[in-house]
């Protein structure tokens, strides 16, 4: 089954930087792209960066540009989020996901919490 796993979540303060990672399993990792998502307390949960397949491309949202760097590891099956400069608005539980087969999948999610 797929499986996804974040770890790497924590107390920063604003303008730290932070590294999240994904562990996944039980599909083939190398041909999926893969995303990282955020949700805050009351807001609706948001797209936060994707990957393509063999890390080729991109794409950011908007608030998270110039800030936050996706990559990945097909030999690891691991993908990471890179953050830095962080904000106060950029506390809320990171999640990993994927798309297969018309399903999502998610891990359970990280906490980033962005205070000083």
């Amino acid at each position: 089954q797929v499986q996804l796993v974040e770890s790497g979540g924590g107390l920063v303060q604003p303008g730290g930087s932070l590294g999240l990672s994904c562990a996944a399993s039980g599909f083939t990792f190398s041909v999926d792209g893969m995303s990282w998502y955020r949700q805050a307390p009351g807001k609706e949960r948001e797209l936060v960066a994707y990957i393509t397949n063999v890390g080729g491309s991109t794409n950011y949202a908007d608030s998270v540009k110039g800030r936050f760097t996706i990559s990945r590891d097909n030999a690891k099956k691991t993908v990471y989020l890179q953050m830095t400069s962080l904000k106060p608005e950029d506390t809320a539980v990171y999640y990993c996901n994927v798309r297969r087969r018309g399903v999502a999948y998610w891990g359970r999610g990280t906490q980033v919490t962005v205070s000083s």
